[in-house]
């Protein structure tokens, strides 16, 4: 349903929305929001929620919101912006995604999926990835490297296998799942759909025969998928649909998300000498490195929410039952909450203010080992290297889906540290 109440230049508008999904925004978003934002609350962007397949289902209608103030307060308020998606609940994966849910099912899900994915658990992993992570970059020489393939996706695939407690073949395909579901491959409608019904028959036939083997009274190993089949609450406990859900969105979005932050950590590190200088002389400016990096550049950028009510923003009124897109990744850019935006400093005083994992009741589960994981490969790669910077081949950003910001490829040159150097 269209709303009456858009303001704007007409043709002007119009076209700065249209321009939202196109690739050159994909691949560098921020001059857009920038023109887009004294528009909005703007009407009329059209785009597509994850789960669903482009050229097969229609896409949805939204409001933008770009201003830190309005997308900070929309996303705390989940009464009136509701997060159930009804596309993502029918499409070919539906997943459980505790961002596309309501209270009081959302404090249901997370409580009981939180003694399961603890901070205890997570923080018990870190010693694990670290050896991961080095295992990886000693087979890596000097020269130029591709890192988006090599280091940036089989990181997070490889620890969300051993976390799940799959096999490791099941790496090589993590990357073609979460790129298919999450849009950021360009597929065909059926090539996404077939992928799609591969992840969902994995994890439906691996969830119910490690259930099957509980019920047996056989000795199970300890992983995410048994510690979720035994989480209680309450006495409530999460159905094996419920189980089978959530090990799809952990594929889908948590290792396509982190793929893409480890990528542009990457890019920054090779591409600000100065500022890789200061964290291998300080190595406790890694985390502020890393917040600066998600706030500047990190790869989520919108998602969307549904209005509960008729409420207006900005003097606009947005009508119960329709479609609102939260820019995360523009009210990060947005001059009133952070100063010169597109400027890159680690010194920032309100660095926990950015928005990229979310906030209120959704922040990102996630969002600690994510932080993990990049902060243990940067160390890696600064104990390692000497000297990175771009290789001969450019950057080429992903261009398919504005879910989020990142790079296919990333090609760096790499030259080892050698033996007695600081």
């Amino acid at each position: 349903m269209q709303n009456s109440a858009v303001s704007g230049t007409g043709q002007e508008l119009a076209a700065l929305i249209e321009a939202l999904p196109k690739g050159d925004t994909i691949a560098s978003p921020y001059a857009l929001y920038e023109k887009l934002r004294p528009h909005c609350p703007a009407w009329g962007y059209r785009d597509y929620p994850p789960g669903t397949v482009p050229d097969a289902d229609e896409p949805v209608t939204a409001w933008v919101l770009l201003d830190y103030a309005q997308v900070s307060a929309a996303a705390r308020d989940h009464r009136v912006f509701s997060s159930r998606d009804p596309l993502q609940e029918q499409s070919s994966a539906p997943t459980l995604m505790l961002v596309n849910h309501d209270n009081p099912e959302h404090d249901r899900l997370r409580g009981i999926v939180n003694m399961a994915f603890s901070r205890r658990r997570v923080e018990a992993l870190e010693p694990w990835v670290r050896e991961i992570v080095n295992d990886m970059l000693a087979h890596t020489g000097e020269g130029e490297i591709e890192v988006m393939g090599a280091l940036a996706a089989r990181i997070p695939a490889r620890i969300m296998v051993g976390l799940l407690g799959l096999p490791e073949e099941v790496v090589e395909n993590f990357r073609h799942w979460a790129t298919a579901f999450m849009l950021s491959a360009n597929l065909t409608p059926a090539e996404r759909e077939a992928s799609n019904m591969k992840l969902v028959h994995y994890f439906t036939e691996t969830v119910q025969r490690l259930h099957a083997a509980l019920e047996n009274g056989e000795q199970v190993p300890d992983s995410l998928i048994t510690a979720l089949l035994k989480a209680e609450v309450e006495g409530e406990r999460l159905t094996l649909d419920e189980i089978i859900r959530f090990c799809i969105t952990l594929v889908v979005a948590g290792s396509e998300t982190t793929t893409f932050l480890l990528g542009n950590l990457l890019y920054n590190l090779a591409t600000m000498p100065d500022i890789r200088a200061r964290l291998a002389a300080d190595r406790s400016l890694i985390d502020t490195f890393i917040d600066e990096s998600l706030r500047h550049s990190g790869p989520p950028q919108r998602l969307f929410r549904i209005a509960t009510q008729d409420v207006e923003i900005g003097g606009r009124l947005i009508r119960k039952g329709e479609w609102v897109a939260l820019f995360f990744a523009a009210a990060n850019h947005d001059p009133a909450m952070f100063p010169e935006p597109s400027k890159f400093d680690i010194t920032r005083p309100n660095l926990n203010k950015q928005l990229t994992f979310g906030v209120g009741i959704h922040h990102c589960l996630g969002s600690a080992l994510a932080r993990m994981e990049g902060k243990v490969l940067i160390e890696a790669v600064l104990d390692r290297f000497e000297d990175m910077s771009l290789g001969r081949e450019a950057p080429v950003p992903q261009r398919t889906s504005l879910l989020n910001h990142g790079l296919d490829r990333l090609t760096l040159r790499f030259a080892l540290r050698r033996k007695g150097a600081a």
